[in-house]
């Protein structure tokens, strides 16, 4: 019944702004790279110096969800679940094999969605970073691709600005040196012109930017940028953190420069360079000032071909991004600081122009909602909900939860046995997080170790753990308990071996 009441308004948004109740819409789905929330104007947690206006023109032209999480706790996973539809826990035959980043998986205990919208009359397409096995794909999932392929050629695989090799259509990789946004804007702004597709169908294209990822290399022309701004010190930046799990409370990615402000810990050539807090998170975010100006391109390329209001477009990243909170310098931790993404949907005449939603969701669960928004019946069970109904009113309840769950470079039926205690991944263990409302509770699985609850509401920041207060016991065991059948939902193997707490 739910289905077909969805159905039923996809095809009245199409009615609505003069479409034939057949015609599908294209979907654009822009996936950034290690892009946090506070690198996006329109985001009331980005330093108030932030300057992202084609960005924040999307938001003006669509929804922006304000509580935003990725797919994964990093790079391949996240794009695992955006292939499949399912946590990384379910996606089997995915592993991590040879020199880093090598991995490899199985097409057919491993499929990819976008061959289900090939088979069904779209155009599917690929432009950009790819990190999941170095088969990409192409001539089964997807009718063009033109891939920067890190698992295939490891050598390459830092060449996240110049120089990367990029193969088309399956072809041999060549090197290109032009600044890996531009390059990509480019290629995608052909796609939606009409080159590389058959101009009679509706498209999926899946546009992968490697920015932002490190080594945060901006490209000339914004290299003046920001530089005399203030980046402000996170409060727990340094050890020790009362109330956080071992792990956490010991995290050192930062130590006190030589004038008092933080530098990178544990990086020699950081030390030597004194490189700074500043110094990085300005570097982030000019690299963040090429992306605005390619997705401004890229809007315009629709807009001016007259697409805008025949296609859903979808901004988001992989994962988000720590600076300093907590003591991280990197993503991989339960904590927003570390996952938080940005998170806009946009389709003028659509959906609703200019609004905000509070209700917290996942990149789970976009592969649900490409599907509503086509028409198309899901070929498998997916882990993720239709934020349909979001989008036709961004205050509807919403009495789904929002999950996240790290198992780093386990998948599939590998994660049905925790790993020892001690085992951790840049000094962080497997966890899994739920987030319902204004409370997350964050489960280490790890053996012995204290839960995290946190009101976001009150205590953004994540620096108050209500776990260990009496006061809130009762809301403790209920987000346990949501945890566990949230993994017993999306068949998590480990869920009835979670390790004991104290």
């Amino acid at each position: 019944m739910l289905r077909a009441i969805l159905s039923a308004f996809a095809l009245a948004m199409l009615a609505s702004h003069g479409l034939a109740a057949d015609a599908k819409p294209n979907i654009l789905f822009i996936y950034t790279d290690d892009q946090s929330h506070r690198t996006v104007g329109c985001y009331p947690e980005s330093y108030s110096w932030v300057k992202t206006p084609q960005i924040d023109k999307l938001a003006a032209r669509g929804v922006r969800f304000a509580n935003g999480y990725s797919g994964g706790a990093w790079c391949m996973p996240s794009r695992a679940t955006m292939l499949t539809g399912h946590y990384q826990h379910a996606v089997e035959s995915m592993r991590m094999e040879g020199t880093y980043p090598g991995s490899e998986y199985d097409p057919a205990k491993c499929p990819f969605w976008p061959k289900t919208f090939r088979a069904n009359g779209y155009s599917t397409a690929q432009v950009g970073k790819w990190h999941t096995g170095t088969d990409t794909g192409f001539g089964r999932d997807w009718d063009y691709q033109a891939v920067w392929n890190r698992p295939k050629y490891p050598e390459n695989s830092t060449a996240y600005y110049y120089n990367y090799l990029l193969s088309t259509n399956g072809a041999e990789a060549v090197t290109v040196k032009e600044y890996s946004t531009d390059h990509y804007t480019k290629l995608a702004v052909d796609y939606i012109q009409g080159k590389n597709r058959d101009a009679a169908k509706p498209w999926y294209l899946w546009l992968c930017y490697g920015g932002v990822h490190g080594p945060y290399t901006p490209e000339p022309r914004h290299k003046n940028q920001f530089v005399g701004e203030k980046v402000p010190v996170p409060a727990d930046i340094y050890p020790s953190r009362p109330g956080k799990p071992d792990y956490a409370s010991k995290m050192e990615k930062w130590v006190p420069g030589p004038n008092g402000e933080p530098i990178h810990a544990g990086k020699e050539k950081a030390r030597k360079a004194g490189k700074t807090l500043h110094e990085s998170v300005v570097q982030v975010q000019q690299c963040v000032s090429a992306l605005d100006e390619g997705i401004g391109r890229v809007l315009e390329a629709l807009e001016a071909s007259g697409q805008l209001k025949n296609t859903l477009v979808v901004y988001t990243a992989d994962q988000g991004f720590a600076w300093g909170q907590h003591g991280f310098e990197h993503k991989l931790g339960p904590y927003d600081a570390c996952m938080k993404a940005p998170f806009i949907v946009s389709m003028p005449g659509t959906i609703p122009e200019g609004k905000v939603c509070n209700t917290p969701i996942g990149g789970i669960d976009l592969v649900p909602t490409f599907f509503a928004f086509a028409g198309l019946k899901q070929p498998w069970e997916m882990h993720g909900r239709d934020l349909t109904p979001l989008l036709k009113n961004p205050e509807a309840h919403w009495p789904h939860p929002t999950m996240m769950v790290s198992t780093y470079d386990h998948y599939g039926s590998a994660t049905n046995t925790l790993p020892p205690k001690g085992e951790r991944h840049n000094g962080v263990p497997w966890w899994v997080f739920l987030r319902k409302g204004d409370f997350k509770y964050i489960r280490t699985l790890e053996e012995g170790e204290i839960e995290e609850l946190y009101d976001l509401k009150k205590d953004p920041e994540e620096l108050n753990n209500l776990a260990l207060d009496k006061a809130y016991d009762a809301t403790l065991k209920e987000f346990r308990a949501a945890t566990i059948a949230e993994l017993k939902r999306t068949k998590a193997g480990f869920a009835d071996k979670l390790p004991a707490v104290r």
